[in-house]
């Protein structure tokens, strides 16, 4: 099935705040104790309308929380996968403003999605996607409806898995054991991408393979990872990024030829914000074509926080020196942007 990108707004989001509940096959319980101050980390939980033997149609929020002290960065994977008999065509994400990419897959079979959330989540942010799903046949609705999430910045491995039992409810918390790696089938291929790769190892369920940082195309099952490698260019570190923990393979992608085209430039039309104080903090959103992933200055300084989808960058303005205009840019493997004014007051 190609991929799906839907985007909606953020209205529901504080009607579904969960307690979380987390469960994976094959896991053992969460240890006691642990660091109580959490940097980045990210908490998944679901609930929702599920199908009955009466209504066969449903709807699953799978809803995650970003905390800590610092914004949760890169790339965030998601799967659900849905027992047999129950089918879904995709997700819609729920979040505004749009400083992120989303994209999705979904399995032939209707029964495997994928998604990717690449931007800087704030502390304390809470958002959700909402997937329909749909009973086959009649009888009772029985099996599991399993979510994992996986942020290779995310470094406290609990929270990681939520498994909804359908006709019982939400299992106890458990704890997702690390992935290990055995062999990578494909170490070299062209600067283009496109290059098949295996990877083999154990506790790879949920996990995304990364490829000098950038996402592979493709799925996990909890010993092989089936993917195609990004464009890229010299030595690329394989690491797999699981709902457990992350680990780097021992070799490394040589990429051979050309790399792909960089993407076109970026370019900025204006901000919602024209002005702030000379010490910094204005939140600004900077609106334009070509932002994804980019990073923002101003006069020359970087953000003190961005995040940037492709139409859209949330920004906090940096200090100033002094008072005055500054030029406010956005830059991107593609270049960068030409200049909008904000003006740093008194």
């Amino acid at each position: 099935m190609p991929t799906i990108i839907r985007l909606a707004g953020a209205g529901l989001a504080a009607a579904l705040s969960l307690t979380a509940a987390t469960a994976t096959a094959g896991a053992t319980t969460a240890p006691a104790g642990g660091p109580t101050l959490m940097r980045q980390r990210v908490l998944l939980t679901q609930a929702g309308n599920y199908p009955t033997e009466q209504n066969r149609h449903g709807v699953v929020s799978v809803s995650w929380n970003s905390i800590g002290t610092e914004d949760l960065t890169g790339p965030t994977h998601f799967t659900v996968d849905l027992p047999s008999g129950l089918t879904t065509d995709g997700a819609m994400f729920y979040s505004t403003p749009y400083d992120y990419t989303f994209t999705e897959t979904v399995s032939p079979d209707g029964r495997h999605l994928e998604a990717v959330l690449n931007g800087n989540r704030r502390p304390g942010a809470q958002e959700f996607m909402k997937i329909p799903v749909v009973a086959e046949g009649a009888g009772p609705v029985t099996g599991a409806i399993t979510a994992r999430v996986a942020n290779a910045n995310d470094t406290i491995p609990t929270g990681h898995v939520s498994t909804y039992l359908l006709g019982i409810g939400l299992l106890p918390p458990l704890f997702a054991p690390k992935p290990r790696i055995d062999e990578v089938s494909a170490t070299a291929g062209p600067g283009a991408g496109g290059t098949p790769v295996t990877v083999t190892g154990e506790s790879l369920a949920g996990a995304m393979v990364l490829v000098g940082g950038v996402p592979a195309p493709g799925t996990c099952t909890d010993t092989v990872c089936t993917v195609t490698t990004p464009g890229g260019s010299g030595s690329a570190a394989v690491t797999v990024v699981g709902p457990g923990g992350t680990v780097e393979a021992p070799v490394a992608f040589d990429y051979t030829g050309a790399p792909p085209p960089p993407p076109a430039a970026p370019s900025v039309s204006g901000l919602n914000t024209p002005s702030g104080p000379v010490g910094g903090g204005t939140a600004v959103i900077v609106a334009g074509e070509d932002l994804a992933a980019g990073t923002v200055s101003f006069g020359g300084r970087p953000a003190t926080r961005a995040s940037c989808g492709p139409q859209l960058c949330t920004a906090t303005a940096p200090a100033a020196d002094r008072p005055g205009p500054v030029d406010v840019t956005v830059t991107t493997a593609g270049g960068t942007s030409g200049p909008v004014a904000f003006t740093y007051a008194p």
